[in-house]
């Protein structure tokens, strides 16, 4: 009788003890699940507001400091940049019937009111033209890829080495005119992609 009972109280402490093990062994897995899921989004969150960030810096240099780069840098080299880069909710925003209408009211500006049409507004209106003609395959599989920021890097580092280039260097880029607003622009052109692409080969 007390054979029994030592063994079932033997049995029993092994049970606990394996549970024990158990809990600990899952709790442990928990935390690696959620500081894995925590990076995750972390880094996400990083490439998206880097997109952002990116896309508004290079519409900054497209539209509001046009007379400045005319000079300086090839702009059309922005409109793909912008067209590859552009955060997916603007992008089906105005690849839908709002960049319809915009494009629509440009065409017939441009047709049939030549002298109204400012210069500066040539380039927003190519770029809303390609977002809303361009094919699926550009529009959907190109902007989503790696191919499409390896471009967007491509076009960042020609920029900032031109603009770097007519500046006279890297030092006088940050002291001319505009200076300080455009380089932080074309780099902040440059550190998306390149963010970009580390998270894609992670």
């Amino acid at each position: 009788m007390g054979k029994k009972s030592y063994l079932a109280m033997r049995t029993e402490q092994e049970t606990s003890d394996v549970i024990v093990s158990d809990i600990k062994d899952l709790s442990k897995a928990a935390k690696k699940l959620a500081n894995h899921a925590i990076k995750l989004v972390g880094l996400g969150f990083g490439t998206s507001f880097l997109e952002w960030l990116a896309s508004f810096a290079a519409i900054y240099l497209l539209i509001l400091d046009r007379t400045n780069w005319r000079t300086n840098i090839l702009t059309g080299l922005l409109i793909p940049y912008i067209f590859l880069s552009l955060p997916s909710i603007l992008f089906s925003l105005f690849r839908g019937e709002v960049g319809k209408w915009i494009a629509f009211v440009a065409v017939i500006l441009r047709l049939f009111f030549p002298r109204r049409f400012p210069d500066w507004l040539e380039m927003p209106g190519a770029l809303i033209l390609l977002i809303v003609v361009a094919p699926s395959l550009f529009a959907s599989t190109l902007r989503s890829s790696w191919v499409g920021v390896l471009i967007c890097l491509v076009i960042a580092c020609y920029l900032l080495q031109e603009h770097i280039r007519a500046s006279g260097g890297f030092r006088n880029s940050f002291t001319k005119a505009h200076g300080i607003s455009n380089t932080i622009g074309i780099i902040l052109l440059f550190v998306y992609p390149a963010w970009a692409l580390v998270i894609d080969f992670l």
